[in-house]
């Protein structure tokens, strides 16, 4: 998997997000609103419309986490694995 960036505003569905990458072993940067980036400059980058967090894929863009959880699952990354029985 590509290195990831997240797009963050410090919430709840970006901290989400970061759990996400963790538990699928990803390598991942977070940029912060306010920090390395302002408000307008995400507004010009992701448009008026878009909200916290917005992930890329190497230079895919994927959009929110509800895009990623679909890019994710439709890539593979995704799949469960067989409980084991024993």
């Amino acid at each position: 998997m590509n290195i990831a960036v997240i797009y963050s505003d410090n919430s709840q569905e970006c901290e989400r997000a970061c759990q996400l990458l963790t538990s699928l072993g990803a390598k991942y940067r977070v940029y912060y609103v306010n920090d390395e980036f302002s408000y307008q400059q995400f507004q010009m980058e992701f448009g008026c419309d878009a909200h916290f967090p917005q992930i890329t894929l190497g230079s895919k863009h994927l959009g929110g986490l509800k895009d990623a959880l679909h890019y994710l699952k439709e890539k593979g990354y995704l799949s469960r694995k067989p409980k084991s029985t024993s």
